[in-house]
């Protein structure tokens, strides 16, 4: 009765002002909704936006690579880094990369989440196969922070007496960390993998085609181009997928044909590159104030959902990492980093940062696509690509 009573008396109100003023009330209201609407889309800020181009500028300042060569020629350089991540790994995984029969030349670094148990399991059994081709030695581990749940720690440290191929840091498990988690990856793979030539980096709900890689990287800039000599990286038609060690020197010949259009100084760094402004619309989950970033373009980065790296841009993403300022989001942060030490992106479309709809014939050259977090939909694709011959 009482709001009845409120909203007889404004109408009366309303009812006994001149038209003009009514007129003149909802025109000011209406100002007021669209001013606040176009502030909060940003529109406001791109006007205070600095030229990338001709402004652009990011700490540390200054030529970093022989900072970074220092580094990794194990000296201590001139200059202290300006970023330090302070994690410690509590699963460690430190001889995942220790073989007695071949060095592995390709590394599988994937980012998981916690509590996706299953998707790590599917991802074992399609494209993070270690044994899946008999002519590349492949190695894979799965990154994690840490949680609250007790029992999901539990099951975690389970999923690692029986896998071997976690690798867990302590900081917590959040999308705000993916910088932490993805910088933790790039440490360890510097650290305890030095023999892989190439070190894949993923999200765990990407389809991801290890054939169609291998074909990218020996040829980057022409894939997917079909070549005229088949590829030379057969499968065994009556090879098991079951995880079982490959005879001692099998496929040597094979194994160095794979990599040998690449030099061993090659900084490749790949996969789906964007040329896009920063989100300066508050509701945004990607919202970035001026005071964080402000100029009107990203560096060229890779997105972050999968891409590859050779070991020498990968030294020199890693080391390059201590001298950047840190930012939020990894895939922007690493596109800052090799912006700092003249790392140029390279693009490739068969890279999808969305979820390619799916056909047999649509696959044969996709090298990752996202939008696999349903583990029986990755299986049922993937094994339907490897019968193809395309995965």
């Amino acid at each position: 009765m009482r709001l009845l009573r409120t909203t007889w008396r404004l109408r009366r109100k309303f009812s006994a002002l001149p038209a003009q003023c009514v007129t003149l009330t909802t025109l000011s209201l209406v100002t007021i909704c669209v001013t606040v609407f176009i502030y909060c889309m940003g529109v406001f800020t791109h006007f205070l936006e600095k030229d990338y181009y001709t402004e652009f500028s990011y700490p540390l300042e200054g030529n970093l690579q022989p900072l970074v060569k220092e580094l990794i020629l194990g000296n201590e350089p001139p200059i202290k880094p300006i970023n330090v991540f302070n994690y410690s790994y509590l699963k460690l995984c430190h001889d995942k990369c220790s073989s007695n029969v071949l060095s592995p030349k390709l590394l599988f670094v994937v980012k998981s989440a916690l509590h996706n148990f299953e998707q790590r399991q599917a991802i074992r059994q399609t494209w993070g196969n270690q044994l899946q081709l008999p002519h590349v030695e492949v190695r894979r581990i799965f990154l994690l922070g840490t949680g609250f749940d007790p029992e999901v720690q539990r099951r975690v440290d389970e999923e690692d007496r029986l896998h071997g191929d976690i690798v867990q840091a302590d900081f917590h498990d959040d999308y705000r960390n993916n910088t932490l988690k993805a910088m933790s990856g790039f440490k360890w793979a510097v650290e305890h993998c030095p023999s892989a030539r190439y070190a894949v980096f993923s999200d765990d709900d990407m389809y991801i085609s290890t054939k169609n890689l291998l074909r990218f990287i020996r040829n980057p800039s022409s894939y997917p181009e079909q070549e005229s000599q088949p590829l030379l990286v057969k499968e065994h038609r009556d090879r098991s997928l079951k995880e079982e060690p490959a005879s001692v020197g099998e496929g040597l010949e094979e194994e160095q044909s794979e990599f040998g259009n690449l030099n061993e100084e090659s900084k490749l760094y790949a996969g789906y590159v964007f040329h896009s402004p920063p989100q300066r619309h508050h509701s945004s989950k990607w919202y970035v104030s001026l005071q964080e970033y402000p100029y009107h373009l990203w560096p060229p980065y890779v997105t972050a959902g999968a891409y590859v790296v050779s070991r020498p841009a990968l030294l020199d993403l890693h080391y390059g990492s201590f001298y950047t300022k840190y930012f939020q989001f990894d895939d922007i942060f690493l596109a800052l980093v090799a912006l700092k030490i003249n790392i140029e992106p390279v693009h490739c479309s068969e890279f999808y940062f969305w979820k390619k709809s799916y056909s047999k014939l649509g696959y044969r050259d996709v090298i990752a696509s996202h939008g696999y977090g349903d583990p029986d939909e990755l299986r049922r694709v993937w094994n339907e690509q490897k019968s193809s011959g395309h995965a």
